[in-house]
């Protein structure tokens, strides 16, 4: 990757911003791209206070772990809910529904946090509170370019194996 640079400074990066309804905002970059990484997803995110960045989820494909840099937030983890301020790391191990995990910001300043993936692919990711379920390939979660599959689903959507055939 000829653009990538070893070192980067996080107070200069653009950030990508997003929003959705009430519960969902986030300023983020993909720095591994930016560094040349091709194994290692690294995400820098800023979340703004009451916010998350997605919903409650678990992947079947990757390991993250998060860095909280500044502020202070809520790690939901299966059915515990840990608090987190700056200098705390948090684990997301691939796996099923136990595992499933969320970050909101419950302070008063924005949540900056790094988050690290392991970039395996294909990945299915499901959303237990919503009983949702996506299915990616092509593309790792956090990874450049586009997924050549991408599918999200509700399990009650199920069909037989043979329906069509």
């Amino acid at each position: 990757m000829s653009d990538a640079k070893p070192v980067l400074r996080l107070a200069d990066l653009s950030l990508e911003t997003f929003s959705h309804g009430e519960r969902f905002a986030d300023a983020y970059a993909a720095l591994g791209p930016l560094l040349g990484l091709r194994h290692l997803g690294v995400g820098y995110d800023v979340i703004p206070p009451g916010k998350a960045i997605c919903p409650f989820h678990n992947h079947h494909a990757n390991d993250e772990f998060y860095v909280v840099l500044e502020g202070e937030g809520s790690y939901r983890f299966g059915d515990a809910h840990h608090p987190v301020s700056a200098g705390d790391v948090m684990g997301a191990p691939a796996g099923g529904r136990d595992t499933a995990h969320h970050l909101i910001n419950t302070g008063s300043v924005p949540l900056r946090v790094l988050v690290i993936s392991s970039m395996r692919e294909p990945d299915v990711c499901e959303y237990p509170d919503s009983d949702k379920f996506l299915v990616m390939a092509g593309k790792a979660p956090g990874g450049d370019g586009v997924a050549t599959f991408r599918h999200v689903g509700r399990r009650a959507d199920a069909v037989d194996y043979w329906e069509g055939e």
